[in-house]
């Protein structure tokens, strides 16, 4: 960028054209580093100066940062976007006592609040113009005119400092002091530059917090349930992988779809959220291992009864005994029995605990041996006899897949609910109204079977469709929960190509998460490398190389 210099000093309507333009850039531009450097280069065409430094606040506003620095005839241009550093330390705002460094102009300006207009620094008193000096020399340069006008935004807080040199004449080419004018303008450039500035600051901070927040909620899923957590930071990851793979697809019915950068926050946004509604949900169901667990796995208190069992078969046996007397023959008898007994016992636990572990589908002759199992007889702690498992427990221990019964299964499908009532109930700026529908959308199908208001392919966006992958895939994947072992990558396409085949997902992105290797660049970031097997496309269901 250069300074268009005019053939004579800018007229007062030029100056405050320049002041417009440079508002109207103050409003458009986010990126701090440019919009800093088109401030002092606009600073710089106003006065014609042949040079200038912004100054920034350091973050323990402790010293004054150099963050630009210009210099026309010397053809310098250190920092700013230019992708040279400047190598001069900071200056500190006060000296070793604590008291406000008063020394160095720009200092001065900053401590004192207010403009330093200097038509010559080599007559000039009061102030170290060493720093300045040294630099002459060493570049054979003269530095004379300087202004220097502090950026202070709407609550005097300072925001960095504005200094320019040499104004030089445009017709004679002679350098000429700063006029009032001059300094009149400059001020209220760097007023409004310090009050754009700060509002930007403060959405970034906000944010950044925002950000944070969401973050928060997170942490405290995370806290819940440690599986859950990491799949809330997965899931927006292999979204935004998805969704840029779609944004550079050029053919096909995905081709139109693109997203800006304020798009790819409101996803990222969406990502972070879309499992919000979970932090409500209690940790027993989430955490849920075993089919019996609860606060504790209940298969311990079956085994109890098993050993009452077993302790109540010996009481029998000992008992006939006592009335047959020494009838060898009848107490081998009884032995045998009670041991074939003890091993039936055993059998049917062991058996127990294996069907309370979840698997992929329980058989129908295993959920009618529980339902046996339950008809056994027992001695309660109350010394009644009653059945060996009751009502809950056999509802738990038949569960046909999983470890979730259909109520707490339904608590679980509850959490999209209030993920979408805590979403909407928010005030989303307008570059984030869609966060709700985006992250709402990850358990609805494209035939209109998902939960939970039923929508079909045409009611949801591109952007919720590609979350529904991405929530499945990384369930599919992961190798932290309670109750499964993570798939591998030839297991989860499969699954993933027969969803798409029974109009549970979108086929077209689908076809671009296997076309554009997706799933492979997820697979090297996050999944085991003991699950990323070879994966042959040709045999993935629902998907045509």
């Amino acid at each position: 960028m250069t300074i268009a210099h005019h053939p004579t000093s800018p007229s007062i309507e030029q100056r405050l054209e320049q002041l417009t333009n440079l508002s109207v850039e103050l409003s458009n531009n986010h990126d701090m580093p440019s919009l800093l450097e088109h401030i002092l280069r606009v600073a710089q065409q106003m006065t014609d100066s042949d040079g200038g430094t912004l100054y920034r606040v350091s973050d323990d506003a402790k010293h004054l940062e150099f963050n630009i620095s210009i210099n026309e005839s010397l053809k310098m241009y250190q920092g700013g976007i230019s992708g040279q550093p400047i190598k001069l330390p900071p200056i500190p705002l006060t000296d070793e006592s604590g008291a406000p460094n008063l020394n160095a102009v720009a200092t001065y300006a900053a401590n004192k609040r207010c403009s330093i207009n200097i038509p010559d620094i080599y007559q000039a008193e009061g102030f170290s113009f060493n720093g300045m000096r040294q630099f002459d020399q060493q570049q054979n340069y003269r530095t004379v005119s300087l202004l220097t006008v502090p950026m202070l935004d709407h609550q005097a807080e300072l925001i960095g400092v504005l200094q320019l040199i040499n104004s030089t004449d445009p017709e004679t080419k002679k350098i000429k002091a700063f006029t009032e004018t001059d300094q009149q303008f400059i001020e209220a450039l760097a007023s409004q530059a310090a009050i754009a500035l700060t509002n930007q600051i403060l959405i970034r901070q906000l944010e950044t917090l925002f950000e944070s927040l969401i973050k928060l909620i997170n942490i405290g899923i995370d806290e819940k349930s440690p599986h859950t957590g990491k799949h809330c930071m997965n899931v927006p990851e292999l979204t935004m992988m998805i969704a840029d793979a779609i944004h550079q697809t050029k053919t096909g019915p995905l081709a139109d779809f693109t997203m800006s950068a304020t798009d790819r926050k409101e996803l990222w946004t969406a990502g972070l959220l879309h499992d919000c509604g979970k932090i409500t949900t209690p940790t027993h169901v989430v955490e849920k291992a075993t089919k019996l667990e609860t606060i504790y796995d209940r298969i311990h208190t079956i085994d109890c009864r098993y050993e009452v069992l077993k302790r109540d078969a010996e009481i029998r046996v000992l008992k006939q005994k006592l009335a047959y007397g020494n009838d060898d023959t009848k107490n081998q008898e009884l032995d045998k029995e009670l041991a074939d007994e003890i091993i039936k016992l055993d059998q049917d636990r062991g058996f127990l605990h294996r069907v309370n572990i979840g698997g992929e589908r329980m058989k129908d002759e295993d959920q009618q041996r529980v339902r046996q199992i339950a008809n056994y007889r027992w001695c309660g702690p109350d010394g009644e006899t009653i059945q060996f498992l009751d009502h809950d427990e056999i509802e738990n221990l038949t569960i046909s897949g999983g470890t979730l019964t259909a109520q707490e299964r339904s608590i679980i499908n509850n959490h999209i609910v209030l993920t979408i009532k805590m979403l909407e109930a928010l005030p989303w700026p307008k570059h984030l109204k869609n966060v709700p529908e985006y992250a709402g959308g990850h358990h609805e199908r494209m035939d209109g079977k998902g939960y939970p208001r039923g929508l079909k392919a045409d009611q949801m966006s591109v952007q919720a469709r590609a979350m529904a992958i991405a929530d499945i895939f990384e369930a599919l994947t992961a190798a932290d929960r309670p109750y499964k072992q993570g798939k591998t990558l030839k297991e989860s396409l499969n699954i993933l190509g027969n969803f798409c085949l029974n109009g549970h997902i979108d086929p077209a992105i689908f076809d671009v998460f296997v076309r554009n290797k997706v799933y492979m660049d997820y697979a090297r970031r996050f999944m085991h490398p003991a699950q990323v097997d070879e994966v042959d496309e040709n045999k993935i269901p629902g998907y045509t190389p």
